[in-house]
């Protein structure tokens, strides 16, 4: 199969750059199955239910979330009856909708997809992502009742994100960090057969501060004092992502090339 998982969406940038490049993409690069993870792309903090579908509609097969998962109040309502949306599945027990879910592709085979909280940096203490993935895992084995394993790390520290790489491997095609918004440039197949890459990078402006408008970030840094709302960059967004191509037989991946179209960042793909 053909995977592609593309970065936290932007703002009004990051939805654009989905909205006119992906449904060609899908077509030209013969996707089998897209992630995108949108959880800064209403605004740059969370994502509204209208804003889910603009990205559904452009071709994406399933919407990962994050820490901002419920910033946008309708997504409490949408998330429940719109299944292709994950929010972290070591969020707040009571929290609605779902962390994983097996999807059916076009051409009938299942493909799991998983998101999980880093705990290290982050504001609020979150449950332990390992286990929580762990259990995932082992209901839906690569190979066995899923075709392909992708697994979203939303966390701030690439060490965790690494170590949830490697505690995968071999059990994913896919491990990907989001959340900080750069994409690093350690994409590679691990020994046993998971592609890993610490960061996807982010669908948006990189005129930027990690996607909002410069001012109010840099006043903020050299003064220590806010005098507005972080708001998103409005400039041509770069979609930053990894595809991936798995065996058919094993599902781990066999190849692996990080994704960088249009705006600012140097061209990267297939």
């Amino acid at each position: 199969m053909r995977l592609l998982f593309l970065g936290d969406v932007v703002g009004r940038a990051g939805r654009a750059a989905i909205r006119d490049r992906l449904p060609q993409l899908r077509k030209d690069w013969r996707l089998d199955f897209v992630v995108v993870n949108g959880e800064n792309a209403s605004g740059g903090m969370g994502l509204t239910g209208d804003h889910a579908k603009l990205i559904l509609e452009a071709g994406a097969d399933c919407i990962t979330l994050g820490d901002h998962a419920f910033d946008q109040r309708d997504m409490m309502q949408f998330i429940e009856t719109e299944h292709r949306v994950l929010r972290p599945l070591n969020f707040a027990k009571a929290a609605p909708g779902r962390g994983a879910r097996l999807f059916e592709t076009r051409g009938g085979r299942k493909v799991l997809v998983l998101q999980a909280l880093g705990r290290v940096f982050m504001n609020r203490q979150f449950d332990d992502p390992f286990s929580a993935v762990e259990l995932v895992l082992k209901t839906y084995p690569l190979g066995g009742q899923a075709d392909a394993v992708i697994v979203d790390i939303h966390a701030e520290a690439t060490s965790e994100k690494m170590a949830m790489g490697h505690f995968c491997d071999g059990r994913a095609s896919l491990v990907v960090g989001t959340h900080t918004h750069v994409p690093t440039a350690d994409a590679q197949i691990l020994p046993a057969g998971t592609a890993y890459q610490s960061d996807a990078g982010m669908c948006g402006d990189y005129n930027s501060v990690i996607g909002m408008d410069k001012a109010e970030p840099m006043r903020r840094f050299i003064t220590g004092m806010p005098k507005g709302r972080f708001s998103p960059a409005m400039g041509e967004a770069t979609l930053s992502g990894v595809m991936v191509e798995t065996d058919d037989a094993t599902g781990v991946a066999r190849a692996l090339r990080m994704v960088r179209i249009g705006g600012r960042l140097e061209p990267s793909g297939p």
